[in-house]
């Protein structure tokens, strides 16, 4: 099954309430506890977390990494907006700021210590940008992780996967949540998206049938 490119942004908010109404405490605390488990030795310095949405990871990476500072980017104001209050009412604000533009303009003093992003690349016309900048937005030796939607290898397995992970969800989240699915990218094309940008000492895992994680120190 081809591609099939979605929004680049999420900006509708009955879109952005519903996303940030969703349940997604497991895998979100899950993709957390993965960055602490693959870089152990990490325990302070400036993160940052591209395509951030309303904030749940980088409050649950500020607590389980005392010792940083965050900085959320996400393209969408009304994820931004949400992400500041949401933050604001953790008592988090002093370690958590966020920046409402585009991964591909942002521009930083320095570079950042490491850096994670869940659900974004699935959004990007063009991966091989996403790529680009987190290399360029890093010091050299920075721990990695990356983890987004695997695409399936048709329209009727992506319906399955919404049926058997989101039959509860409101139409809204399992109509997006199909429409990741066709605009996510295979194992085999990750693979080649590392090779091209020589990033292959970054580690591929698929750890079920609808995600795929990118870890390593670029």
């Amino acid at each position: 099954m081809n591609r099939t490119l979605e929004p680049e942004l999420m900006d509708d908010a009955a879109q952005v309430l519903a996303y940030a109404a969703a349940d997604f405490s497991q895998e979100n605390q899950g993709f957390v506890d993965r960055f602490c488990e693959y870089f152990q030795d990490f325990s302070e310095g400036h993160v940052l977390d591209f395509g951030c949405g309303p904030g749940d990871i980088p409050i649950r990476f500020a607590r389980a990494v005392p010792g940083c500072r965050m900085t959320g980017i996400d393209a969408s104001a009304p994820m931004v907006r949400l992400a500041e209050a949401t933050v604001q009412q953790a008592g988090l604000s002093g370690r958590i700021t966020f920046r409402c533009e585009r991964f591909q303009a942002v521009a930083l003093g320095e570079p950042a210590d490491a850096a994670i992003s869940n659900s974004l690349l699935h959004h990007v016309p063009n991966p091989l940008q996403f790529w680009h900048k987190l290399r360029l937005a890093l010091k050299p030796g920075s721990p990695v992780l990356v983890m987004d939607l695997l695409r399936p290898a048709s329209p009727e397995e992506a319906l399955a996967i919404v049926d058997r992970y989101a039959s509860g969800a409101p139409d809204i989240l399992k109509m997006d949540f199909y429409n990741s699915l066709l605009a996510a990218f295979t194992e085999d094309e990750v693979a080649a998206q590392l090779a091209e940008m020589n990033l292959s000492r970054l580690m591929i895992d698929v750890p079920d049938d609808r995600h795929w994680i990118v870890g390593g120190l670029v």
